[in-house]
């Protein structure tokens, strides 16, 4: 391959990269490991774990001339952690800008004008979207609904929170909400944490839970509603994402949303009609016969998804201005 410096394109004008498919193998280099944390990249884990064919994921920076794609964890670059801008950048080498924080968590994103080609986000609009949870056809449809989600309920309603802050969107519904019904809270804020092994046989007891994301950004649906919520057999009480985001993603009549009532108080009251009604609140549990939830947390999986996703990705494309991308809040 012709070894030249990377011309970086005026806005709106487009750079031509050749086609991953004139090759035998896709390499990805992964510029910086996520949050410091040591996950194995054996040569073969991409065609070993998830079934995806020749695809290379490198940690190894002397790669940096082979590498078709390089990914840059957002985090470390805002822990000072340097772009190879001196580096001599392959013809059709393509950047990949990955994060999975929300807007007002992602610092400084301006200084990246015509650097990277693609996005990695929990975004749907992402040129690879790396969810943080997804719905998947139940092996076993049709299946009766297993009881004990339904059984020992003991709390009205929970919330697991470590980072509370008082200027958070969802603190204030909490303060609100909680005059209205019973919540009972766990993590390190109140002094009350739940161990991994703890926290969804916990939960489980809890009729619904506060899903409760830390801002009110498009598309962003994390653990607490996958994890916390479904996994753990309780019914979400959602905020974060605007409700047609979460109607994307989410099964039919399986959350409530902040947004659908008029007042905190109709909320509240909602939640104590289903405690009493015990037909109502089944049906919250319904889409458990046809769908079930899968986690994607594995940093190997997401890599190993940009080999997956190639064939999708514009053949001309760089990001003239990523902070407008990326603050975006609605569709």
């Amino acid at each position: 391959m012709n070894r030249t410096i990377f011309q970086f394109p005026k806005p709106n004008t487009p750079t031509h990269f050749k086609s991953s498919h004139e090759r035998n193998l896709t390499t990805v280099l992964l510029w910086t490991r996520p949050f410091r944390k040591h996950f194995d990249l054996d040569e073969d884990i991409c065609q070993k774990l998830y079934h995806i064919p020749r695809c290379l994921v490198v940690s190894q920076r002397l790669l940096f001339s082979t590498a078709d794609f390089v990914v840059f964890h957002n985090r470390e670059l805002m822990k000072k952690e340097k772009l190879p801008l001196h580096l001599p950048r392959p013809q059709g080498q393509r950047w990949v800008w990955m994060s999975l924080e929300s807007p007002p968590h992602n610092g400084n994103v301006k200084q990246y004008v015509n650097i990277f080609n693609l996005t990695m986000s929990y975004r749907r609009d992402s040129d690879i979207s790396i969810p943080y949870g997804e719905i998947v056809p139940n092996p076993n449809p049709g299946k009766d609904l297993d009881l004990d989600l339904l059984e020992n309920k003991t709390h009205l309603a929970c919330w697991l929170v470590s980072n509370y802050r008082t200027g958070h969107t969802r603190t204030a519904v909490y303060q609100q909400l909680k005059s209205i019904v019973p919540i009972k809270v766990y993590g390190r804020w109140s002094g009350n944490p739940l161990s991994p092994s703890e926290k969804l046989p916990t939960l489980q007891r809890c009729w619904f839970y506060l899903a409760f994301e830390n801002s009110q950004a498009k598309d962003y649906i994390t653990e607490k509603l996958w994890d916390n919520s479904y996994l753990a057999g309780t019914v979400p009480v959602v905020l974060g994402a605007p409700l047609a985001d979460y109607k994307a993603v989410a099964p039919p009549h399986s959350f409530i949303h902040v947004d659908e009532f008029a007042s905190l108080k109709d909320l509240g009251e909602y939640l104590k009609e289903l405690v009493k009604d015990k037909k109502r609140y089944r049906e919250y549990f319904n889409w458990r016969k046809d769908w079930k939830v899968m986690m994607n947390k594995d940093w190997r999986k997401r890599l190993c998804t940009v080999c997956s996703k190639q064939d999708s990705f514009p053949k001309y494309k760089v990001y003239s201005d990523l902070d407008a991308w990326s603050a975006q809040e609605h569709q």
